[in-house]
């Protein structure tokens, strides 16, 4: 069966969603301990919050707990709780309760640091022996002296000559974020749409748009004569602006509205990106993106934004039983 849901505006308005007042509250520790679960009850109870249910999402590679709780403020308990993150150093996230969590249909993913734990570009330069310079360009850029397309350009002039064979070494020597192919896989089953939007490099995210059976991709090229870099990039660059495009003209492809879009991400650059999805999640993001971002996660674990999303580790495992017997299936 093939059912399309569409979540629409809140006619009641702001005064009866304050009544309403329900929300998802999930922690994600690793451990999770009872002494930060306590805590995090008392500061819901403190806003006026009820807790009416526990339940248990994952016990690996993290432990994560959904609470649902109503009668606080959304307002008043997530900043509640975004001191309780700081003190007890668990992931927590606040999500309002109903249909909406439910509907998401599209999910993008930042590419460097995020599904791969490398960074494509610092990965080129300790090829081409300029580690040094590029972490130079980098370090400006991140204390705001250079944009990003102006410090990517740069940093790619310092690759001119590099053969086009060593950048296949490199791309083959790129590793997935642990959990990477598992969320795919488990998002892809449940009807998400699912993609990467990179200021990285196509020669890059083109290897695990094959490997892990992604929608959709965008991301920079690199130029390349008679085999060699030659030091730029195709114009224009895929920049902070392009990234939030990229994400508008893939849900308008698949036909989804932005308010069902989900993007990770872990970087400056991300932010438009994050704050233009329905759901922003920051995974390891640095503080400027974290402030942005609805959720925010710090374990190593791509799997961590499932159990943001409402997945639990049954879920995923249940979709890893079905993969094993289609797969059983195919060679009989």
């Amino acid at each position: 069966m093939e059912c399309d849901v569409l979540v629409g505006t809140d006619e009641a308005g702001p005064e009866h969603r304050t009544r309403s007042g329900r929300s998802h509250v999930i922690m994600l520790g690793h451990p999770l301990r009872p002494g930060s679960i306590s805590d995090v009850a008392h500061r819901i109870g403190d806003v006026g919050g009820t807790i009416e249910s526990v339940t248990q999402l994952s016990r690996l590679p993290a432990s994560s707990l959904e609470l649902l709780v109503s009668s606080a403020d959304p307002a008043a308990l997530r900043s509640a709780l975004v001191l309780a993150a700081d003190e007890t150093g668990l992931d927590i996230a606040v999500e309002p309760a109903g249909l909406r969590r439910r509907a998401k249909r599209l999910i993008v993913l930042d590419f460097d640091s995020t599904l791969i734990q490398d960074e494509g570009i610092d990965a080129l330069a300790a090829a081409a022996g300029r580690s040094r310079d590029v972490e130079a360009i980098t370090d400006r850029a991140m204390n705001g002296e250079l944009e990003y397309a102006d410090s990517l350009r740069q940093r790619v002039a310092l690759l001119a000559g590099l053969p086009y064979p060593r950048v296949e070494q490199v791309r083959d020597g790129l590793r997935l974020t642990p959990g990477a192919d598992r969320s795919v896989r488990t998002l892809r089953r449940l009807g998400y749409h699912v993609g990467v939007v990179s200021g990285g490099f196509t020669v890059f995210t083109d290897r695990f748009v094959a490997e892990l059976g992604l929608e959709f991709a965008a991301a920079n090229e690199l130029d390349v004569v008679d085999g060699r870099l030659t030091g730029h990039v195709v114009e224009p660059v895929l920049d902070r602006e392009g990234k939030a495009e990229a994400l508008r003209q893939f849900a308008e492809r698949f036909d989804v509205p932005l308010s069902q879009t989900v993007a990770v991400g872990d970087g400056a650059n991300d932010i438009d990106m994050l704050e233009l999805a329905g759901l922003g999640i920051a995974f390891n993001g640095n503080a400027a993106l974290r402030a942005a971002a609805d959720a925010s996660v710090t374990q190593p674990f791509l799997d961590s934004v499932l159990f943001i999303l409402g997945i639990s580790g049954d879920e995923i495992d249940e979709v890893d039983a079905m993969d094993r017997v289609r797969y059983a299936g195919s060679r009989d």
